[in-house]
This record gives C-alpha cells, structure tokens and sequence, in this order.
C-alpha cells in the first residue's frame, strides 16, 4: 500500500489523550440520545463504540464532529474546547468522518470527489490532485478515477467516502458503520486498510457492528445503550459483560463466531 505521508505513532505518544468527551448529553425533545457520556481517544488508538441500533451512536459522532451541538458537556481535540465550531473548521483542525448512509458527489467522479477533501488542506489544484491520486492508489480505486460515484457499487462508494476523509489529512477518522453491507471477503480487505491506516499514525473512532472487525482492529471498546455507557474495556472483557451480551451482543457475536 501507498504511504499517506504520516509516520508512525511513537509509543511515547500513545498514551496522550487526541479527542476527548466530557458528560457529553443530547436531547431531541423528551427522548434523551446521549446522556452525560464520557470517554477519551488516546493518540494512535482504535476504538470502536458499539451498541444497538437507536444506542445514540451517531448522534454521538454528530456531536464530536460539530454536524449537532450538545445540550451538555464538553468535546475537546488535541486540548482544544470545540465548542462553536462548524464541521469544516472542525476537519481543517485534523478530525474527518465517514457516515453510515454514505454521501458521495453523485455525478462528478471519483477524482473529483477526492479533490473536494484535498482543497480543504491544499492550496495548490496541482497538489490536491496529486495528493488524491496518491490516496486513491492507497484505498484501491486507480481503476476507477474518471468514473462518476453514482455508478460505484456500494462496497467502492465506501472505499470513496474513505478515501474523501483522507485526502483532508485527518489526525483522527470518525467511521460510521463503514463495514455494514459488505461480504467477508471485503470486510477482511478492509480490516487490512484500516489497520495500515491506523499504523501511519491516525487515531480512528468506528461505529460498527460488524463485530468481526471490531474484535480484529479495536484496543478498546465502549459500549452505549439508550445514549449511556453500559461497559468499556478490551474487546475480550466486553464480549464477557453479561450486560453487553442482554443489551447487544449476543446474537451478534454468536453469529460473529459462527454459533
């Protein structure tokens, strides 16, 4: 694979908070999504945020990555409040999201739609292509580069918005479900890239349920239930949580593991 130009997390850093939330809390009228959650992404990290379908697992990326204000509490990135901040200067600062119902440029192609995460960060048209070009070589869409996004399968449209969030030189990669619809094979290929990804030095935050790659990328997992953290360990001591397995897990995992 392609470098991303990023070197490698030192161990010495690995243990420094990037993104942070503190008693983060939401509400859409009487129904609360996320209530008083509080949780830390240490430098270099893989942390997958779990839970079952209306947990507030998105609503919780909506609140990180500035798309919704939180009622309460704080979200801090790199040990700056992001408060007040809209989505764009919150990715100039070095945080990029994927979203679950993926959301290309439909009708400009693949290199274009690389490009608009480029100029975020590039002033130069010559180097944002050549910059996207490097990353579409590196998420394995050199096949596909004047090819308009509306015609991509699902599996490389979610190589695209992947590829789209890294073209804008994230520090830390918020992926929402960035595995769901696709086949094992994929699921495993794409485990692969992640994991390259991470080792160049960027934190990743992932929504899945796809427990087969939570289990292969995550050092932590925090699980949330009705908006609040119900467990937080490795993935081995969240798979055990007898109140992870009656909230979420059982049905997943026991499919995950072929049982």
């Amino acid at each position: 694979m392609a470098p991303l130009g990023r070197r490698p997390q030192s161990k010495i850093q690995n243990h420094m908070s990037i993104l942070s939330a503190d008693k983060l809390t939401k509400n859409f009228g009487g129904l609360m999504a996320v209530g008083n959650l509080s949780f830390e992404l240490e430098k270099g990290e893989i942390l997958a945020l779990i839970g079952p379908n209306g947990a507030g697992k998105t609503t919780v990326f909506n609140c990180l990555s500035g798309f919704l204000t939180p009622d309460e509490g704080d979200v801090m990135f790199e040990e700056k409040l992001l408060a007040g901040l809209q989505p764009f200067q919150i990715c100039q600062l070095g945080m990029a999201r994927t979203f679950q119902i993926v959301k290309p440029f439909p009708t400009i192609s693949v290199l274009d739609n690389v490009m608009v995460g480029a100029l975020s960060r590039e002033k130069s048209t010559a180097e944002a292509k050549r910059r996207s070009l490097e990353i579409i070589e590196f998420t394995g869409l050199s096949g596909m580069l004047s090819k308009e996004a509306q015609g991509l399968p699902l599996p490389l449209r979610k190589r695209l918005e992947l590829a789209r969030a890294l073209a804008t030189q994230p520090k830390v990669l918020l992926l929402d479900e960035v595995m769901a619809g696709l086949n094992p094979t994929e699921v495993d290929e794409l485990i692969a890239l992640l994991k390259e990804i991470n080792r160049q030095g960027v934190s990743i935050l992932l929504i899945e349920h796809v427990m087969r790659g939570v289990m292969a990328l995550s050092q932590r997992v925090i699980v949330i239930s009705y908006g609040v953290k119900i467990a937080e360990g490795t993935p081995a001591e969240v798979v055990e949580n007898k109140e992870v397995i009656e909230a979420y897990l059982g049905k997943e995992f026991l499919s995950a593991q072929g049982q």
